[in-house]
């Protein structure tokens, strides 16, 4: 999974061919409304008045976003000292950078593109469906017998599945805590952890914010998806084969949120809340910032409505999409979660 997305010059991240929107491969958020982000920027501006502060974009593909967020920000007079993103994807930097080059001055000023992950950050820290994109394990168990599934060359030179046996460790316990009773195939994902507990230790004062899609752990590995989450995306084309077009299509996995919860727990921040992203938004005010937006029965008024809805609604993005939240040094509750926190469910 890492090889087939982020290879440089091969992976399907570090290629040129369109990913995002209508002409890609998936649509993401904010390119369906910029009320997706100015309603991130009313929660992002009460923490920045708190904290002082920069704030930090993880992956912020075509950097949308990040333009969305800052036009908010500035309108709220809470402008950070800093935007900083941090892009693994060249080809996604670079068009980030384009994107942003038709900022206000004053805001593009502001933008700075990071190499790694910095010593310690105060203010806020975000990304919007990275988790999902990070390499995971999958991992089985078949006859009672645990296995790590990977691939290998087959005979004729192309890609197959290889299931290699498990002795007794990480990943068989994983197997035995998470997996219910009998075969089952699903994922586990180290990775998303592992940066969460750095993000949630470098984080002195403010904000950590995940938003993506997944289940809290009892739902995840749930004994009816035997066959786990893995799932890719060619051309607003989903299905289940990661093996049929590397470096072509998009591979993600739905996330574990009881072990994301689990690993800022660990670094010592405050679960600060956990919900669906229609609660969120519409906590952040997106229907406030919806009826501002124009004129009832304008051409513009009816566009924002009809993106917001996907946004919020159950059988769109609303309910499958999730925003899981850790603070440090932040009294105040978050606006984003004062209806419908879920954070007993993790």
């Amino acid at each position: 999974m890492r090889m087939a997305l982020y290879a440089p010059g091969l992976g399907y991240y570090a290629a040129g061919a369109a990913k995002f929107g209508a002409a890609g491969d998936f649509v993401t958020a904010p390119e369906i409304s910029p009320l997706f982000g100015h309603a991130l920027a009313n929660q992002f501006a009460e923490v920045l008045q708190l904290t002082g502060g920069s704030v930090l974009e993880l992956g912020a593909g075509t950097g949308r976003l990040a333009v969305d967020v800052l036009t908010r920000l500035a309108a709220l007079d809470a402008l950070p000292d800093t935007y900083a993103i941090l892009e693994p994807s060249p080809d996604l930097a670079e068009r980030q950078q384009r994107v942003l080059r038709a900022l206000d001055p004053e805001l593009a000023v502001r933008v700075r593109w990071l190499d790694a992950l910095p010593a310690e950050w105060t203010g806020v820290m975000f990304g919007n469906e990275v988790l999902d994109a990070l390499p995971i394990e999958l991992l089985a168990r078949r006859g009672g017998k645990h296995f790590r599934r990977g691939v290998a060359l087959d005979a004729n030179g192309g890609i197959a599945w290889r299931d290699e046996p498990l002795a007794a460790g990480t990943y068989t316990a994983a197997i035995d805590t998470l997996f219910p009773a009998g075969d089952y195939e699903s994922e586990i994902n180290p990775e998303g952890e592992a940066l969460t507990e750095t993000l949630a230790r470098i984080l002195r004062r403010g904000l950590l914010l995940w938003l993506d899609y997944g289940f809290p752990a009892r739902e995840y590995y749930h004994p009816q998806r035997t066959s786990g989450t893995l799932m890719c995306h060619y051309r607003q084309h989903a299905h289940g084969d990661p093996l049929a077009l590397p470096g072509l299509q998009d591979i993600t996995a739905h996330v574990d949120f009881s072990a994301i919860a689990r690993a800022g727990l660990d670094a010592g921040a405050d679960l600060a809340g956990y919900t669906s992203q229609a609660n969120f938004l519409l906590g952040c005010g997106i229907a406030d910032l919806l009826q501002q937006s124009g004129a009832p029965g304008t051409a513009r008024y009816l566009r924002h409505s009809n993106a917001v809805q996907r946004l919020l609604s159950p059988a769109e993005m609303g309910e499958l999409f999730k925003v899981i939240a850790f603070t440090r040094e932040v009294d105040q509750a978050l606006r984003g979660f004062a209806v419908g926190d879920r954070s007993g469910r993790l």
